[in-house]
């Protein structure tokens, strides 16, 4: 008799392993397929650039000639990192700035280098970018020196005839202050505080359209953003291209920058696209947006 109850005991302890192995139905929950599929997509980083996934929001604020490229970029970034949503907002670089400084977007942009002033943040170039100098398409002035440049912006020089073209007043278009195009182009020149706009506008976008409406017109703008409405003509001779930017021939050119609080770390998902926007993954977004990119 007491064989037999040893016997069954050893069954029922037998029994109860198996069922600890998983030779039984557990008592903990299986996970479900697609918490499993779920949980190896985040865990499995971009196939195309080895990165681990991220997820998360990243603001953007600032140059509007910065435009054409942080469209590029952000648009080619979702593919790189679906789970993070990058924003552009098109404010200016003296906005970005600020905004970088006082904490209110993640990367400030800016078309200018930072003055001596701008504390709290630092600057990473991402581009390089030619100002061009634009005028109507009916115009048939080809070439101006910077000098020239200068006195049609400074008012010295005040009709089209005084420099190959046609009898017929210039109209001279610009940025507003704190513009990291403005900023540059006068900084270039020489014509800091000195130039005589006919108007001021707070956009690339709308200098170029004020220029393409007026066949006496002349401004300046990003050579991303220049489009076939309007004219960019040789400086000294020389072109506005990425190879001339580049190599420092063509005179009037600046960086593209993102301007990041010095005090305050990046979030991952914004550290992930600064990284991702200087290596050289970007360089032909970069370069298919009109800009120079920097990345070696």
């Amino acid at each position: 008799m007491k064989r037999i109850s040893a016997l069954l005991l050893s069954g029922a302890l037998c029994l109860g392993l198996l069922a600890g192995c998983g030779g039984g139905t557990s008592s903990t929950p299986s996970t479900a397929p697609e918490q499993s599929a779920a949980a190896a997509t985040e865990s499995t980083a971009p196939s195309d650039t080895g990165a681990t996934e991220v997820t998360g929001t990243v603001n953007t604020n600032g140059s509007t000639s910065m435009e054409s490229v942080m469209g590029s970029l952000i648009e080619a970034f979702r593919e790189v990192q679906p789970g993070v949503t990058v924003n552009y907002t098109a404010s200016g670089s003296g906005a970005g700035i600020t905004g970088a400084q006082d904490g209110t977007c993640d990367i400030g942009l800016a078309s200018r280098d930072l003055d001596s002033d701008e504390t709290g943040v630092d600057q990473i170039t991402v581009a390089k970018d030619g100002i061009a100098i634009v005028i109507n398409p009916a115009n048939p002035v080809e070439d101006l020196t910077i000098e020239q440049i200068a006195q049609i912006f400074t008012g010295e020089i005040t009709n089209w005839s005084e420099v190959g073209g046609e009898d017929a007043p210039i109209v001279p278009m610009g940025r507003e202050a704190g513009s990291g195009t403005r900023d540059g182009f006068e900084s270039i020149t020489g014509t800091e505080d000195a130039c005589v706009y006919q108007n001021e506008y707070t956009s690339t976008g709308e200098v170029i359209a004020s220029v393409a409406s007026n066949p006496n017109a002349i401004g300046y703008a990003s050579l991303s953003s220049v489009d076939e409405t309007v004219k960019a003509i040789t400086v000294g001779g020389v072109a506005p291209s990425e190879e001339t930017v580049l190599d420092g021939t063509y005179a009037i050119q600046r960086n593209f920058n993102f301007i990041i609080n010095e005090s305050t770390p990046l979030s991952e998902a914004a550290q992930a696209f600064v990284d991702w926007a200087t290596s050289t993954e970007a360089s032909d977004l970069i370069a298919g947006a009109g800009a120079v990119p920097v990345a070696e």
